[in-house]
């Protein structure tokens, strides 16, 4: 249990998301405003967004705890993961916020890549289905994660937790929705990186704590123990930025493709600085609690806020946490309302919906995808959470090849599209229970190459259509 302190600081946080949703609610009157923010995100907001809503709770409880455990070896999923972010700013972010607005202003990816190739309703069918699908087991996950986490920090039962957590997350992403998300991740993805920067500093700042006190296998990147599987696996987790819906919807809001540059820079220093904090925070425990080892290693950075700082400051330190969790969860909601009130509602119920009606479909949604989120999590051992191991590599094996393919190569096809998702998708589930040898490659790469084949193989057999070839062609003036 923590002290009062502790709790009235955290939840003074909460109630900040809370008024931040209420005033959003102001700015969100259609369903471009609900779904992206009306495409006028400034460039500060955008990078912040981006990173907060990516990392989750991995970058403040998986990654410190797994350096506790092994050591900088772990390292190697950070470095894949900043490869794949800065190439994904490079190679996607201009690209798709022109592209998604040329093509009469797509406002998910499900319906840019119809109207992208001319479908008449299967491709987006196709998508919408797949990232419905991932993105409902992923955000119980993460419910599941904030849920453990209220019960271990509060003493509250799983399930008061659970619902707690879940109410907040909902309500503001609700009310305000991509206005209040993308401000939401802004002061959570600041809160992160103090936290991450903070907790290390204080360790490593004492006379009694030295970086040269670590053991030095501890801070060997490459032991002997690491296979070139095991690096290979590790560095592919970057192959997932370029499928990620709740990550590619930041770059389609940005006010001024100009500010991507700015936007860029920003996102990629907040991504340097806070993997290298998770990194120092894990050998700060290591050396922290040297002589009386944590249970749990996850627990690193929650134990050491809790034994470094007073109650004020923990409660905010704390709050970084649930900050992480919640700015996943969120986006993910906001991605399944977009795709349901746009590639379901829109197109296949009511096409002549009016906006207002859109947007409210939007927020039901989100509560509807939340309460069957949560009715998941409320076995926290089920075996559904196990499909989040390999959400990543769903997402950036079924996803990553088209937005690619669809961004630059003006003979790809509606079937090689439809083939790249099912194929990517199939591959990571297939792959991912099997053991042994070249089976022991995380799943994301395989899937990635195979679905890129099938595109390409696919596409040449059914090339697109004239008039799609065309369109591409028109959008490249645009750059």
């Amino acid at each position: 249990m923590i002290s009062t302190a502790t709790t009235i600081t955290f939840f003074a946080y909460l109630i900040l998301l809370l008024v931040i949703g209420t005033l959003a609610y102001k700015n969100t009157t259609t369903s471009s405003d609900y779904i992206l923010g009306g495409r006028k995100m400034g460039p500060a907001v955008t990078a912040l967004s981006v990173g907060a809503s990516d990392m989750s709770g991995w970058l403040l409880l998986g990654l410190p705890g797994a350096v506790y455990l092994s050591g900088l070896s772990e390292a190697w999923i950070g470095i894949g993961l900043v490869l794949g972010a800065w190439v994904n700013w490079h190679l996607v972010a201009k690209r798709l916020r022109v592209y998604t607005e040329y093509t009469r202003d797509s406002l998910t990816l499900p319906d840019f890549l119809e109207r992208r190739f001319e479908d008449t309703g299967v491709l987006r069918l196709v998508a919408a289905s797949t990232i419905l699908l991932f993105f409902t087991f992923y955000t119980s996950s993460g419910m599941v994660g904030g849920a453990i986490l209220f019960e271990q920090v509060f003493g509250l039962d799983y399930t008061t937790a659970l619902l707690i957590g879940s109410a907040i997350i909902v309500s503001y992403t609700f009310v305000g929705g991509f206005f209040a998300v993308s401000w939401t991740d802004f002061f959570q993805g600041i809160l992160m990186l103090l936290a991450l920067l903070v907790v290390p500093m204080v360790v490593f700042s004492s006379d009694r704590y030295d970086l040269a006190m670590v053991e030095p296998a501890m801070l060997e990147l490459l032991p002997e123990s690491l296979s070139l599987i095991a690096i290979l696996s590790l560095l592919a987790w970057g192959l997932g930025y370029f499928g990620q819906p709740h990550i590619l919807s930041r770059f389609m809001a940005i006010g001024d493709v100009n500010h991507l540059p700015v936007s860029r820079r920003i996102a990629m220093g907040w991504m340097l600085l806070s993997l290298v904090g998770a990194l120092a925070t894990g050998l700060a425990g290591a050396l922290y609690f040297a002589g009386t080892p944590l249970d749990n290693a996850e627990t690193v950075f929650i134990e050491l806020s809790k034994v470094l700082f007073n109650p004020w400051v923990a409660g905010f330190l704390i709050a970084a946490i649930l900050s992480a969790i919640m700015s996943t969860i969120d986006s993910q909601l906001l991605v399944c309302s977009s795709v349901v009130t746009e590639d379901f509602y829109r197109k296949w119920l009511r096409p002549d919906a009016s906006e207002r009606e859109r947007v409210m479909v939007g927020r039901l949604t989100v509560l509807a995808v939340a309460v069957l989120a949560t009715v998941i999590a409320l076995d926290p051992q089920s075996t559904v959470l196990a499909l989040v191991s390999y959400a990543w590599a769903g997402f950036g094996a079924a996803f990553g090849p088209v937005i690619l393919l669809s961004l630059y190569w003006r003979g790809y096809s509606r079937f090689g599209a439809i083939a790249t998702i099912l194929v990517g998708a199939i591959t990571v589930v297939v792959w991912k229970p099997l053991e042994g040898g070249l089976f022991d490659l995380y799943e994301i790469l395989p899937g990635f190459v195979f679905a890129t084949l099938a595109g390409v193989v696919i596409s040449k057999l059914l090339p697109p259509s004239s008039e799609v070839q065309t369109l591409h062609r028109r959008f490249e003036q645009q750059l």
